[in-house]
């Protein structure tokens, strides 16, 4: 399997674990990146966050701080209506301290700060109050205690 590392901009004391494919991703200090992660260009990972294995990060997806990404997460960034592909790339954005469960689909959303989203789920629209969230679609199941 090749490797592949292009235009990477990363901090200080960034750890990446072989085989990855990154491309013109930028990653702040402290972030982890697990072996068989895909980022694309035009990503923004911001300082003490965690990518774990097998997930895929398409372009134009920003990621807080001291967040979390569990195996398996799987980034959407394209938009299927009216029986045709859009043909323009669409934005996510994910705040501070949100945790996703390994094997999530995150469409185009911005997900605020504070947020636990449970394993195998669906994030269809946009989460806007801190809690814990899980489902297909993800829907909210509690505050925090």
């Amino acid at each position: 399997m090749k490797i592949k590392i292009v235009n990477l901009k990363k901090g200080k004391n960034c750890k990446i674990i072989e085989p990855v494919n990154i491309y013109g991703a930028t990653l702040g200090d402290n972030v982890f990146i697990g072996p068989f992660v895909e980022i694309q260009k035009n990503v923004y990972i911001k300082s003490n966050t965690r990518i774990q294995s097998h997930s895929f990060i398409c372009e134009k997806v920003k990621i807080g701080r001291d967040c979390f990404i569990g195996h398996g997460v799987m980034f959407i960034n394209d938009d299927f209506k009216n029986n045709k592909i859009n043909k323009i790339f669409k934005q996510t954005d994910i705040s501070n301290n949100v945790l996703i469960g390994s094997n999530t689909t995150i469409l185009p959303v911005k997900i605020c700060s504070k947020v636990i989203i449970g394993a195998g789920s669906v994030v269809t629209k946009n989460i806007s109050k801190s809690g814990v969230y899980a489902g297909n679609p993800a829907k909210f199941i509690r505050k925090f205690k």
